[in-house]
């Protein structure tokens, strides 16, 4: 499609998460700053009442286009919405979960897939998603990516990082799963495929020589075997492979003491274990910043970091940064992959 080099930017679809949570309302805040149209060509998809919801609770107001096709979309310029009268958005309590919430801001999501394998758009920022409405509402899946693969239908290498002021990365090797079983699910080539994957994500959003810390599981680095043999037997080889083939990596580093390094500047990216070794560090440093990045995907996807957030919703209070830099990131990934493919 010629469509998306119209206005020199790169076309991103937008939808608005959640119908009953904060995502209409941030992205309501992130439009009327300009923020939108300041880094791309915006399309947000879904329902014009939710968006209409979502500035009467943000006090903004802003110019926006509507759209009932894509390809009437991405003819227009400024904020567009291409509507998708698919759900009523003052017939929905805020801060409850509901299936109906769920099945649509899954929808919405799919949407936007479609029209990425169409040509329309370059790439997904979304707001806030409840996992547990959407899996009420039929939706299969642990977390985002597993929602994004599917619509995709990606069965490559995949997983969630995340992103703080642009510049701090982590990665985890083992996601959603119970604490009891992160050991048993650490291998050699886990790691060597969640380091790959990082090290191909950071280049594709302008990273060129990625500097990798790896984390330790064990405390101390397990001290030697003395406090658990993973450190020898899985991870410290894995590491071994990675610098012999040039990937600039090291570790693994006790995880009390790698995001000192990692948030002096030493590192790019922090490689973590289990969910929360990273997450808990990420969310202390910058919790109304935080981006998730889906990285491995056909298309750059990205969201906030934090959640629904049903206890605020509706109040006019929600922090819109962290949704602000999935947006500004998505559209800088987008940018690069566009030159990338066409120089």
């Amino acid at each position: 499609m010629t469509e998306k080099y119209l206005h020199g930017k790169p076309v991103i679809g937008v939808t608005l998460g959640d119908a009953s949570g904060i995502g209409p309302e941030i992205v309501a805040k992130a439009a009327a700053k300009g923020l939108l149209e300041q880094y791309a060509q915006p399309i947000i998809v879904g329902d014009e009442r939710v968006l209409k919801r979502g500035m009467e609770i943000a006090k903004v107001t802003f110019e926006y286009k509507v759209a009932s096709t894509i390809e009437e979309a991405v003819k227009l310029s400024g904020v567009v919405l291409l509507d998708t009268r698919s759900i009523d958005a003052y017939r929905v309590e805020l801060g409850e979960v509901n299936p109906l919430c769920g099945k649509d801001s899954a929808t919405n999501i799919g949407s936007c897939v479609e029209y990425c394998k169409q040509g329309h758009i370059e790439g997904i920022s979304f707001g806030p998603n409840n996992k547990k409405a959407m899996k009420l509402a039929g939706f299969a899946l642990h977390g985002a990516i597993d929602l994004l693969s599917n619509f995709f239908e990606f069965k490559g290498s995949r997983g969630e990082m995340n992103v703080l002021d642009h510049v701090f990365w982590t990665s985890r090797v083992t996601s959603h799963i119970p604490i009891k079983d992160v050991s048993q699910n650490l291998t050699i080539e886990g790691i060597l495929n969640s380091i790959d994957l990082v090290h191909k994500t950071l280049k594709r959003a302008g990273v060129n020589n990625p500097r990798i810390a790896v984390a330790a599981l064990n405390p101390h680095g397990g001290e030697g075997g003395t406090c658990g043999l993973e450190e020898i037997e899985i991870i410290n080889p894995a590491v071994e492979q990675l610098e012999s083939k040039g990937i600039n990596v090291q570790g693994p580093f006790p995880a009390d003491t790698l995001f000192i390094k990692l948030f002096k500047g030493e590192f790019d990216v922090a490689v973590t274990m289990f969910h929360d070794q990273g997450q808990i560090a990420m969310k202390l440093k910058g919790f109304d910043n935080g981006v998730t990045v889906m990285a491995g995907l056909p298309y750059p996807v990205t969201t906030c970091s934090h959640g629904t957030a049903f206890d605020v919703a509706g109040k006019g209070i929600a922090n819109p940064g962290a949704w602000e830099n999935a947006y500004i990131l998505a559209a800088k990934m987008a940018g690069l992959d566009r030159i990338n493919r066409h120089g």
